[in-house]
C-alpha cells in the first residue's frame, strides 16, 4: 500500500502554499494512504458523511460550525475528529476555533493554516498526492510527443529506436525520455511518463554518442512529461520469437501497463522504410479512431457494399 506522511506533505508544500503548522505536532508521522486508484478522496472540503483523509476548512466551513451554539458546535467538532482525519487545513486566513485546536492537540491531529483559497489548496494537494502515491514502473524505450500524443517506442536493442526518435525530433516532435521511461498511474485512467533526472534531455544514438537534444534543437524539442496513449513496437522481420506481421491487421493489439490496457502497433523494420513517416501516419490514424473514424472498417464496409450490389 502506497503512503506518505503529513510531515513530508508539509515540507514539500509549505513554501508553495504558504503553510504554517498551527497545532498537533505529535501527528507529524500520521500516514496518508491511497486505498484505491482515486486520490481525489484523500483531500477535500469538510465532509462528515464521506470523510476525506485531509479535511480543508475555509470561511464557509467555519461559518457552518459557528452557526451552531454551545453543544451543537462541539458535536460537529467531535464528529470531525471521529472520522480520524490525517490532518486539518485552515484556509483563507481563518482562525480555528479554540475547541477545534484543543481537540487536535489532544488527538495529535496536525492542523495547518494558510492564506490561500480552499479550492487552490485542494487542487494543489490532489495533484501532489496523485503523483507521490501513484503506482509506478520503469520501461525500456524512447518516449516521444508525436502530434500531441504520448508514444512509447519499444523494440530490441539495435533495432533503431533512437535513430527514429532523432528523425522525429528533426521533424518538430518532442523527446520526453530515452532508454529508461518512468511511468506512473496518476489517475484511474491516466498513465504519465517522465524521464529520470540523470537522463533528462539526452538521447544516445549509435555512432554519434550521447546528444543533448535541448542544446542542439532548442527548448521546444523536449517535454517534461506526457500521458502514455500509444506503444509503437519496432520489429525486424524474422526476429526470434516474433509473430508474423499481418499485412492488413484486423484486430487491435494492446499491452497491459500498471493495470491499464494501452493500444499497441507493430511497425516492421526493413531497409528503405521511412519509419518516421510510418509512425506519424500511425499516430494520425489512431487519433482519427479516437474520434470515431476507422479507415480499415470503412474499407471493409465499402467492399461489402460492392459485393452486395454485385449479387443483386
Amino acid at each position: 500500500m502506497l503512503q506518505t506522511s503529513i510531515a513530508r506533505l508539509y515540507e514539500d508544500n509549505a513554501a508553495r502554499l504558504g503553510l504554517d503548522w498551527v497545532s498537533g505536532r505529535g501527528g507529524d508521522a500520521v500516514p496518508v494512504r491511497r486505498d484505491s486508484a482515486d486520490t481525489a478522496a484523500l483531500v477535500g472540503h469538510l465532509n462528515l458523511i464521506h470523510p476525506n483523509r485531509i479535511q480543508v476548512l475555509g470561511q464557509r466551513e467555519l461559518a457552518y460550525i459557528d452557526g451552531y451554539s454551545g453543544d451543537g458546535a462541539n458535536q460537529v467538532i467531535a464528529n470531525l475528529f471521529a472520522a480520524k482525519p490525517a490532518a486539518i487545513i485552515l484556509t483563507d486566513s481563518v482562525i480555528g476555533p479554540a475547541a477545534l485546536l484543543r481537540a487536535a492537540e489532544a488527538k495529535s491531529v496536525p492542523v495547518l493554516a494558510t492564506a490561500s483559497a480552499a479550492d487552490a489548496v485542494i487542487d494543489a494537494l490532489r495533484r501532489y498526492l496523485a503523483k507521490i502515491l501513484a503506482d509506478s514502473t520503469s520501461m525500456h524505450g524512447v518516449f516521444m510527443d508525436v502530434l500531441g500524443l504520448g508514444v512509447l517506442i519499444t523494440g530490441e536493442s539495435g533495432v533503431g529506436k533512437s535513430e527514429l526518435a532523432l528523425e522525429l525530433i528533426s521533424r518538430g516532435h518532442g523527446l520526453v525520455a530515452d532508454d529508461v521511461v518512468e511511468i506512473a498511474r496518476i489517475a484511474a485512467k491516466t498513465l504519465e511518463g517522465r524521464c529520470p533526472p540523470l537522463l533528462r534531455d539526452f538521447l544516445e544514438v549509435r555512432g554519434l554518442g550521447v546528444l543533448n537534444i535541448r542544446t542542439i534543437f532548442g527548448q521546444t524539442a523536449v517535454r517534461p512529461k506526457m500521458n502514455l496513449k500509444l506503444i509503437a513496437h519496432l520489429e525486424k522481420p524474422g526476429q526470434t520469437g516474433a509473430a508474423p506481421t499481418e499485412r492488413l491487421p484486423l484486430h487491435e493489439l494492446s499491452e497491459d501497463i500498471l493495470g491499464m490496457s494501452i493500444r499497441k502497433i507493430i511497425i516492421p523494420v526493413a531497409a528503405g522504410r521511412n519509419l518516421a513517416v510510418l509512425l506519424e501516419a500511425a499516430v494520425r490514424n489512431y487519433i482519427l479512431q479516437l474520434r470515431g473514424i476507422d479507415s480499415t472498417q470503412e474499407f471493409i464496409d465499402r467492399q461489402q457494399g460492392e459485393m452486395t450490389r454485385d449479387v443483386d
